[in-house]
C-alpha cells in the first residue's frame, strides 16, 4: 500500500511521495510517481522475491506491531503485509487514481474484499461480469445479504447498502451515468462501488462523479499484456483504507511480487496503450455501425473503399447490431463529461444467428479467439464460451494497439468468408 505523504526528492533518501507530481500529466505520473521508492541505482525496478525482511538493526528504531501505522511506515516486514514491488505499483496507482490504493490477487478477490469490509445487507447490481455475481452468491450463502436489481427504486436501499455499478459494461462496452447512481445511493445512505475496469485511468475518474470505492480488474488494462492477474481497490477515506489493509492481511489475498513487478512495467505505458486502443475502437465501431446504417453513417474515412455498398450488404447479412458507449448518442451530455478523453476499448457485435457468432472468430487472422481483454493484442470471444448468462449471438471484441485499418480489413475478409460460406450452404 502506498502512503499519501508530502515531500520527496526522488533520490531514494526518503520514502515520502511528492504529491506535487499529481499536477503533472498522467503519462508523467505513470513513469515517476514511484521515484521516491528508489533505493538502488537501477533505472528499471528490480524484482524482489523475498517474503520476509530484516528488522532495524538499532534497538531504538524497532516499532512494535501495536504502534505501527501502516500508511506511514516505510519498511517492509512480511510480504503478506507489504513488499517492494507491490508497494511501487500501489504508489503509481495512488497517484493516477488520486486515492489510497490496495492491490489484490485478482479483480474478484478485490470485489470480495470490498464486500467483506462493507458487509452490506443489500446489494443492488445489474448485468455485467458474471464473476461478480458469483462472489455475491457466495456472500449470500454466508450471510443474509439480499440482491436487488441495479435500477431498483431508491426506497429499497438503506444505510450501509451497496450499489455496485460496472461502467463501461462487460461485455458490451456501454456506459452508465455514475453521477446519477451516486445521487441515488447517497440519498439513502448507501455506498457506491464503481467497477471501472473497462474505463481505466485516463478515460474516466469515478471519484469525480461520486464513487465511494473504485475497483479495477488490473489483469486487464492496468496489466495490459495478458500476463498477470491483479485486482485493485481505491478509496479516499483513510479509515476505510486502514480497515481494508487489516482485512487483506488476514484474507491473504495480497498480490505476488512478480505480479507487482509486471504491473509497474505495465503502468509505464498505460496512457500510450489505452489512448491507442480507445481511438482504434472508436474508428472500428464507427466503421461497422456505418455499414449497418449506411443511410445515416459518417464514413470512418472519406472515400474509403471499405465503406462500399458491397461490404455493407455483406455485413448486414450476418450482423444484427453493434454495441458501444460511443453509439449512445442520446447520452452525450453526461457521457462526454464522464469520459472526456475517449471511450472504452471493448465493444460487442450481435450476430443474426448463433451459428454466425460461433463461426466468425475462426475466420479472423489478427484476432485471438480467447477470453479476457485489455492486452496489446486484439481478442474476440464468442462470449457464451465463458459466460452462460449472455445471448449466444454475442461476440465480445477487445481492441489492441495494432493498426485499426489492418483490423478493419481483417473483419472485411472474415465477414466475406462467412457470407460466402452461408451462401454455399443455401
Amino acid at each position: 500500500m502506498a502512503p499519501l505523504l508530502e515531500g520527496s526528492n526522488g533520490t531514494g533518501t526518503t520514502s515520502k511521495p511528492d504529491t506535487s507530481i499529481r499536477n503533472l500529466s498522467p503519462a508523467t505520473q505513470a513513469i515517476h510517481a514511484d521515484d521516491y521508492l528508489n533505493r538502488i541505482e537501477d533505472v528499471a525496478p528490480a524484482m524482489h522475491v523475498s517474503t520476509t525482511f530484516r528488522y532495524a538493526s538499532r534497538p531504538e528504531d524497532l516499532v512494535p506491531a501495536k504502534d505501527l501505522d501502516i500508511e506511514t511506515f516505510d519498511k517492509h516486514i512480511y510480504s503478506r503485509l507489504t513488499a517492494p514491488n507491490t508497494t511501487r505499483l500501489e504508489a503509481l496507482l495512488a497517484s493516477l487514481l488520486n486515492a489510497r490504493v490496495l492491490t489484490y490477487t485478482s479483480g474478484l478477490s478485490a470485489f470480495h474484499a470490498a464486500l467483506v469490509f462493507l458487509n452490506p445487507k443489500r446489494i443492488a447490481i445489474g448485468d455485467g461480469y458474471h464473476g461478480c455475481h458469483g462472489v455475491v452468491s457466495i456472500h449470500q450463502r454466508m450471510t443474509s445479504m439480499k440482491k436487488l436489481p441495479l435500477d431498483c427504486p431508491a426506497e429499497e436501499l438503506q444505510e450501509g447498502d451497496v450499489v455496485h455499478l460496472e461502467t463501461p459494461l462487460n461485455p458490451t462496452g456501454e456506459a452508465y451515468n455514475i453521477a446519477a447512481y451516486a445521487r441515488k445511493a447517497h440519498s439513502r445512505g448507501a455506498i457506491l462501488i464503481v467497477d471501472a475496469t473497462f474505463g481505466p485511468p485516463g478515460l474516466q475518474d469515478p471519484f469525480l462523479h461520486g464513487a465511494d470505492v473504485v475497483m479495477h480488474a488490473g489483469t486487464k488494462y492496468l496489466g495490459g499484456h495478458s500476463d498477470m492477474l491483479c485486482g485493485v481497490l481505491a478509496v479516499q477515506k483513510k479509515e476505510w483504507y486502514n480497515a481494508l489493509v487489516h482485512d487483506r492481511t488476514y484474507l491473504g489475498s495480497v498480490l505476488g511480487s512478480l505480479e507487482g513487478w509486471l504491473g509497474v512495467r505495465s503502468m509505464r505505458t498505460l496512457e500510450l496503450r489505452v489512448q491507442r486502443q480507445s481511438k482504434n475502437t472508436d474508428a472500428l465501431v464507427r466503421w461497422l455501425d456505418g455499414l449497418l446504417h449506411p443511410e445515416t453513417a459518417v464514413a470512418a474515412a472519406n472515400g474509403d473503399a471499405s465503406s462500399s455498398s458491397g461490404n455493407s450488404e455483406t455485413v448486414r447479412a450476418v450482423v444484427q447490431k453493434v454495441l458501444h458507449a460511443s453509439l449512445q448518442r442520446e447520452d452525450k451530455e453526461w457521457l462526454d463529461k464522464q469520459m472526456p478523453n475517449g471511450y472504452g476499448p471493448v465493444f460487442a457485435i450481435w450476430m443474426k444467428d448463433e451459428k454466425y457468432a460461433r463461426a466468425l472468430p475462426s475466420k479472423l487472422h489478427l484476432f485471438h479467439h480467447a477470453t479476457s481483454l485489455g492486452g496489446v493484442e486484439s481478442l474476440i470471444e464468442w462470449r457464451t464460451m465463458s459466460d452462460d448468462t449472455v445471448d449466444t449471438r454475442l461476440l465480445r471484441v477487445s481492441i489492441g494497439v495494432e493498426s485499426w485499418e489492418d483490423l478493419r480489413d481483417d473483419f472485411i475478409q472474415a465477414f466475406e468468408a462467412l457470407h460466402s460460406e452461408i451462401s454455399l450452404s443455401h
